[in-house]
């Protein structure tokens, strides 16, 4: 809603400055979003007379005007292309040096075909006020010449950009706003002068309300006029000024009478040609294949629920929506029928939102209007139309009645404290919203009897009424209090279960893969590619023939996923889902998991390097990184085999924590599994059970482990062990470990190497030992110290021996 500070003053007595009446509405909840300067830029521009006029010798469309700009800057000689270039003219001057804003340029002197030129006459377009450029701007001919046209033109009155709330459809008419601020304390509301309109005559036009048992709140109120012998000519400069400040372009005086209303004190109306309307006017509900020609130059198909005014054949108007368009005032109108009605806010909004047809009307009447004003409005619009239009108004035209809006609400004072903690006198509290408009009664410590006006549908409650006394008292008397301390800290939002999952998300996400979703169902033919289909798991009425089954694991759906991503051209695919799986119908049978695939190559070909296939090795690191980050003791799982039938039996694994106890399940993809799922391999895949982890141990009084940092640098130390072929590196990593768990913080496998030399079934493991000081500097004493408690740990728990 924007605001020109001259038309706010039209209703509010004030001697405050912009920043007062900004400040104070942002305190009163209605937020500004910004105080547009029009006249910025346009201080170097004066009204100037053009004192002769004659073709340009050396071209037909082009005039040589003699302009005199007053005593501050003199006379110029102009080369101007407007048709409207003449003799007498006032216009707005630009003298060479300015910047023109409308084109970008600064002005120089300059010879257009052989005639010197300095400066330029503007259009409203050069000048930045609207997109007009067919002839300079005229000004009337009382302007004073050599003035700034800023101040000519009002374009020195900044404009307050109001962000009104949706409950707050009073605050959508200058007079609402104004009525706020002084209520406020920044002014005084002046008196709103209505001036009823004695009719001459009969309406030749009547209105008629059509509506079925029940639909009778589609338009409960209608008043109409009619309107004979007006010249709709153009407006005059104060109301096209307001109107361009505010947002609007000025289109004839009928039209912009009816936006100044909308705009002045929030009551839409619509201004009907009435030598155009075919017979009287009907306000009915839209019949089965009617269709209007709007304004806005569309036409729109009507459905059964929406409100029309149709004339004896067709619909002439959206009701509180918009306006038909062979019914529209033009310049050759010369009876009008204004319209100001009720319509139901509920049936205004759908039939915009159905037709995407926004429209101020609809903006209003949506949020509700006052239904109190509606034959004031009229008397205003009808004074407005004969003032400018001229013209004699008939009697009123009214069909409908005025629709019960009186509401009485009780009000304790002392809920102001009680609720909003803030201290506010009985007195001061009766006076705020009086002020808003509300009627009180009663005193002494009983609860007050507060009739709600008519503008302020939003009041429902005596709660309403509290805040309305503390928005206008100040929320900056709220008292700052703080929270009691508590003995325990809540319950946290999330359980210990969705902070895994999350947790396993994020992982898995920073290791390059990318999450699906999947249906929790799957065929049960595809299925058969991993293992058979337990009864229990079919579904007896399925959504589709391809998703009867219950999901026993995740894999599947990944895998198809990634075929069809294969039959896309994106062969490498990259997935996981952290979801259910299914064992049965007990509750106990389902388990979260957190699955992934990564399918074919490592990446793309490349020069320096050579892409490889995916392999156990993957999958076994995707699962460690998932059971690492959710808290797993490293140190104590174990891989060992024992696979789903799906996985390769040599390239497959399980992580174990003890000997029962299955974390996770690693490995390559099955090629029976791929070649009957139709995908191309290799595929490697991981699945973590999520609830199978135990439970995180914290420490007492702390959400996680606090994080140690040494400052001494690490060192690390190589060793190469021979063993037999059947030790497992991670036996052998395990012992290493443990051979000192204060100072060695990492243990890794960096080589093997089987040959003859070694012995018949030998090899050899290179490991690589990260020591971390915590307390000192590492000595040479030291580091031999722990390579013979790890060249001792290893034999003792492998029988290797180191190499030489």
């Amino acid at each position: 809603m924007k605001v020109p500070l001259s038309w706010l003053k039209r209703h509010l007595e004030t001697a405050a400055s912009v920043d007062t009446i900004v400040e104070r509405l942002t305190m009163i909840g209605l937020e500004v979003d910004g105080v547009a300067d029009r006249g910025r830029g346009l201080e170097d521009f004066v009204v100037a007379r053009v004192v002769e006029a004659h073709r340009h010798p050396d071209a037909d469309k082009l005039s040589v005007c003699v302009v005199d700009a007053g005593p501050g800057t003199g006379i110029a000689q102009v080369v101007c292309g407007a048709p409207n270039a003449r003799a007498g003219l006032m216009g707005v001057f630009a003298p060479v040096g300015t910047h023109v804003p409308g084109t970008g340029v600064f002005l120089k002197r300059a010879t257009i075909r052989g005639v010197e030129s300095n400066g330029m006459l503007l259009s409203e377009r050069e000048l930045g006020l609207s997109d007009e450029h067919t002839g300079i701007i005229e000004l009337p001919a009382e302007a004073p010449l050599g003035a700034r046209v800023v101040d000519v033109l009002g374009l020195a009155d900044p404009v307050i950009d109001v962000a009104v709330t949706p409950n707050r459809g009073d605050c959508l008419g200058v007079r609402g706003i104004a009525r706020d601020l002084a209520a406020a304390g920044a002014g005084t509301l002046k008196s709103l002068p209505i001036e009823a309109v004695p009719g001459q005559f009969s309406s030749p036009i009547r209105v008629f309300r059509e509506f079925s048992d029940g639909d009778g709140d589609a338009c409960p109120y209608f008043v109409g006029r009619y309107i004979r012998g007006v010249t709709n000519r153009e407006s005059p400069e104060w109301l096209k000024r307001l109107l361009l400040a505010a947002g609007l372009r000025p289109i004839s005086a009928l039209v912009d009478i009816t936006n100044l209303m909308t705009l002045n004190v929030c009551r839409p109306l619509h201004a009907f040609d009435a030598d155009r309307v075919r017979g009287d006017l009907h306000v009915r509900l839209a019949r089965p294949g009617e269709r209007l020609a709007a304004l806005n130059g569309r036409e729109y198909g009507l459905g059964g629920s929406m409100t029309v005014i149709a004339d004896d054949e067709e619909p002439q108007a959206l009701g509180g929506v918009m306006g038909g368009e062979r019914t529209a005032c033009t310049g050759v109108t010369r009876n009008v029928f204004l319209e100001a009605a009720l319509f139901d806010p509920v049936r205004t909004a759908t039939t915009g939102r159905e037709l995407s047809l926004p429209s101020d009307a609809r903006y209003r009447f949506e949020r509700g209007v006052d239904p109190s004003f509606v034959i004031d409005g009229m008397e205003m619009a009808t004074r407005l139309v004969l003032d400018l239009c001229g013209g004699e108004a008939s009697d009123l035209v009214i069909a409908g009645a005025e629709p019960e809006w009186r509401r009485t609400v009780a009000f304790r004072p002392e809920r102001v404290r009680t609720l909003a903690g803030v201290d506010v006198p009985e007195s001061e509290a009766q006076r705020i919203l009086e002020a808003l408009g509300f009627s009180v009664s009663g005193t002494g410590g009983e609860a007050l009897d507060v009739a709600v006006p008519p503008w302020r549908t939003d009041v429902v409650g005596e709660a309403c009424l509290v805040e309305e006394v503390v928005r206008i008292a100040g929320y900056d008397r709220v008292p700052a209090t703080p929270l009691p301390r508590l003995a325990t800290l809540p319950e946290p939002a999330l359980t210990p279960s969705q902070r895994r999952r999350a947790l396993a998300r994020r992982t898995l996400a920073t290791r390059g893969l990318v999450e699906a979703v999947t249906y929790s169902f799957m065929s049960s033919a595809s299925l058969q590619s991993f293992a058979p289909v337990p009864n229990a798991l079919r579904l007896v009425n399925p959504i589709s023939a391809d998703l009867d089954t219950m999901r026993p694991t995740i894999l599947p759906n990944l895998i198809a996923a990634a075929g069809r991503n294969a039959d896309r051209g994106v062969a490498d695919a990259h997935l996981f889902e952290v979801g259910p799986q299914y064992a049965g119908v007990a509750p106990e049978d389902q388990r979260m998991v957190a699955a992934g695939i990564r399918c074919r190559r490592t990446g793309p070909k490349h020069w320096d390097e050579t892409p490889r296939a995916w392999d156990v090795f993957d999958a076994k690191a995707d699962a460690m990184a998932v059971l690492t980050a959710l808290g797993a003791p490293a140190d104590k799982l174990i891989a060992l085999d024992g696979a789903p039938d799906w996985y390769h039996p040599g390239r497959s694994g399980t992580v174990r924590l003890g000997p029962t106890a299955v974390l996770a399940v690693f490995g390559e993809i099955h090629p029976r599994v791929l070649r009957q799922m139709d995908v191309s391999g290799p595929v490697a895949a991981f699945e973590v059970f999520i609830d199978t982890l135990p439970s995180a141990k914290r420490r007492a009084g702390s959400l996680r482990p606090p994080l140690a940092l040494s400052p001494f640098q690490p060192v690390e130390r190589d060793f190469a062990f021979i063993v037999d072929r059947s030790v497992a590196a991670q036996d052998l990593v395990r012992a290493a470990r443990g051979a000192d768990k204060a100072l060695i913080s990492e243990v890794r496998v960096f080589d093997l190497f089987v040959g003859e030399s070694l012995g018949v079934d030998k090899k050899s493991l290179g490991i690589t030992v990260v020591l971390q000081p915590t307390e000192r500097t590492l000595t040479d004493a030291d580091l031999e110290s722990v390579a013979e408690k790890v060249r001792s740990r290893v034999e003792k728990a492998t029988g290797g021996a180191l190499r030489t």
